[in-house]
């Protein structure tokens, strides 16, 4: 998702349930419920000011940092549907858009980064070549 420095004040709930460490349901509840201030996009979307993130305990968001200074086309957001863990290696499967992407982390990764299934998460691509295949 590409932002510039301008629309960088405000999150997607998926992007605020991320920075404050709950879930994308009890965002929108908290939106809903008026305990988490929002404004709608053109096209109906909720966005949360990164103020709205301090005031809760969220960590301060100052510029691109993180995942926001690497391409957009580099990182999809998924959910976790599967964790399989055997020794000290993981197998994290997620559900990016209905297509399945599978990557093995250590088993202490998916303990600091609190991974479960439902936990909204970003796949990172980092590849010199990408090969299209025409299907069908």
């Amino acid at each position: 998702m590409r932002r510039t420095d301008r629309t960088r004040a405000r999150l997607t709930p998926a992007e605020a349930a991320a920075a404050l460490g709950v879930s994308y349901p009890t965002v929108k509840q908290w939106i809903y419920r008026k305990k988490l201030r929002s404004t709608r996009t053109p096209g109906g979307h909720h966005r949360i000011p990164v103020s709205e993130i301090r005031r809760l305990g969220g960590p301060a968001v100052a510029g691109p940092a993180g995942l926001d200074a690497i391409s957009g086309r580099n990182k999809l957001l998924g959910t976790v549907s599967r964790i399989r863990v055997s020794g000290l290696l993981a197998e994290v499967t997620l559900d990016v858009a209905g297509q399945k992407l599978t990557a093995i982390i250590t088993k202490s990764a998916v303990t600091d980064l609190r991974l479960k299934a439902g936990s909204p998460a970003y796949a990172l691509i980092k590849a010199t070549e990408v090969m299209v295949i025409r299907a069908g």
